[in-house]
């Protein structure tokens, strides 16, 4: 099955669950996801940990300034452990993240960090159950490389700030869910949360 046509399916899914869903996908219009497959996991979770608790304009600039330290290509986990403290903190990487990064490359290195052949053949709780033993590497870290490197569709990053107050905007609520009551609320829309996430990302404000 085609990705468009998966993404049209689930958009199908979705707008039935209710008059909200269906207003949020006719306001938006179709699903237009873009995963980036070709990256490693090691790439992916670099990446993640650059956007950790920040807006994504802010990721960008960061991530923009850590590949200029290597002429704009990505750095290969020897290289990222040689790069001196000091040069990653002033592409903007705080403290505790460059430990997070050195952590990621070393596991890269030593097979903790899987390669991308050995990661498709792996699940999605065994993938968050495996990589979150790493220092600094939360779930959501984990999810965002389902979504977006692993092309994972079943993918519902329940404590995203912006999936909560997207859910809080779409149901016109006074306060978002907490992350519990986000994960129970969106079985429902399984097997397409990663689409569910992608649009609530979406909705007007």
């Amino acid at each position: 099955m085609s990705a468009t046509l998966n993404y049209t399916n689930a958009s199908n899914f979705l707008m039935n669950l209710d008059s909200d869903w269906e207003s949020l996908i006719q306001t938006v219009g179709p699903c237009t996801f873009t995963p980036q497959p070709k990256r490693e996991p090691y790439e992916a979770l670099i990446r993640a940990v650059a956007y950790q608790q920040l807006h994504p304009k802010a990721g960008d600039a960061i991530i923009a300034r850590f590949l200029n330290l290597y002429k704009n290509t990505f750095p290969s986990p020897q290289q990222l452990i040689a790069t001196a403290f000091d040069d990653l903190r002033a592409t903007g990487f705080s403290g505790r993240k460059i430990e997070t990064l050195k952590g990621i490359a070393e596991g890269a290195i030593s097979g903790l960090v899987p390669s991308r052949q050995i990661a498709n053949t792996m699940s999605d709780e065994a993938l968050i159950e495996h990589l979150v033993t790493l220092k600094g590497i939360g779930q959501w870290t984990v999810e965002m490389m389902l979504i977006f490197t692993l092309e994972r569709m079943d993918i519902l990053p329940a404590d995203d700030f912006g999936i909560l107050d997207g859910y809080r905007r779409l149901k016109k609520l006074d306060t978002a869910p907490k992350r519990k009551d986000m994960a129970e609320i969106g079985k429902a829309w399984s097997p397409y949360r990663t689409v569910a996430s992608w649009y609530l990302w979406r909705v007007p404000k």
